[in-house]
């Protein structure tokens, strides 16, 4: 089968990283052993040394992983809206399907991909992501334009305490209150047919992160069955992969469009092999999980003064809603 090279160009902001950190943290999901073999593997170069996991990189190298020719998926989104951008930092409204960084399925069609050819400053350089949203959420996203730039928007992203992520969901079911905390933690436990679902543990086990979400219930809703759902507000108080989604699932409310977290986890691996049913469609609702990161608020990496960027609701979620019937508050 033909392969294709997927390139990547390390940003000033990665500057004495290993090779290996460097591609993990580009890849998202891979594991550090999958990485260390893809650079054993995979990697090719036109550097006169040989490039290693423990290799530090540089700003500027360039190097591509080799991939087996599969077409992407089609009709991914091609252009970012521009939410705020002052030349220091960029924010842009990312279309839910759409990842952030290339993947094992997607390479062309990324935002970095679009960030690069469209939205490069004066000198030429790519603003770089602060933090990463799942492909199917949409909202929100900072970058910054300069090195030092993401360098603190980061550490901001990292601290939590400063920045304030508010996030809007749908959810199957109805709360119990109107305003709920769940406080626990996750953990990838392996027990699960979806590898990267994570898992509600109690605390102490070992590889448990502590998560906390709070939720506050924005409107009830009934579709034209009767069946139950809610728009949720949902606020990060620590930020683990999957958080808001394995927090519902817990609670009982699942994501509406949720492959991995909704009520047949099966239907993730059907998804990937482009095997979904008919069923599977009309349970899901939507094609994507009805997650939106509908605004951030921080200290600006430059000035310190506070920085809010809001992105409006998107137009599947505006026509999902427009179809169900509110109900009165509790």
């Amino acid at each position: 089968m033909a392969e294709v090279r997927i390139p990547f160009e390390v940003e000033v902001n990665y500057a004495g990283w290993r090779l290996d950190r460097y591609l993990q943290e580009k890849l998202g999901r891979a594991s550090r052993s999958r990485v260390q073999q893809l650079i054993r593997e995979r990697l090719v170069h036109e550097e006169p040394r040989a490039l290693k996991a423990s290799t530090r990189v540089w700003p500027g190298l360039r190097f591509w992983l080799l991939k087996e020719e599969v077409p992407e998926p089609e009709g991914l989104p091609e252009h970012l809206g521009i939410l705020f951008d002052d030349g220091a930092v960029l924010a842009v409204d990312k279309p839910a399907g759409l990842p952030v960084h290339p993947t094992a399925r997607y390479f062309e069609h990324t935002l970095t991909s679009i960030l690069g050819r469209e939205h490069r400053d004066a000198e030429g350089l790519r603003p770089d992501p602060a933090h990463r949203l799942d492909r199917e959420t949409s909202g929100v996203l900072l970058c910054g334009r300069r090195p030092e730039v993401t360098r603190r928007l980061k550490a901001l992203f990292a601290d939590h305490g400063e920045v304030e992520k508010r996030y809007l969901a749908l959810c199957e079911g109805w709360p119990e209150e109107e305003r709920f905390t769940v406080d626990a933690p996750l953990a990838l436990i392996g027990e699960h047919a979806v590898r990267i679902r994570m898992s509600v543990v109690p605390p102490g086990h070992p590889g448990g992160a502590e998560a906390r979400t709070r939720f506050t219930l924005r409107e009830r809703y009934r579709d034209d069955a009767g069946r139950p759902l809610a728009l949720l507000e949902c606020a990060l108080e620590t930020g683990r992969q999957h958080q808001i989604r394995a927090h519902l699932h817990h609670r009982g409310l699942p994501l509406v469009g949720d492959k991995i977290y909704g009520a047949d986890e099966q239907r993730f691996l059907r998804f990937l092999d482009d095997a979904l049913s008919e069923e599977d469609l009309a349970a899901l609702r939507l094609p994507r999980h009805a997650l939106h990161a509908a605004s951030i608020a921080l200290p600006h990496p430059v000035s310190g003064e506070r920085l809010e960027v809001e992105a409006p609701l998107p137009g599947d979620l505006a026509a999902l809603i427009s179809g169900l019937r509110a109900e009165p508050r509790p």
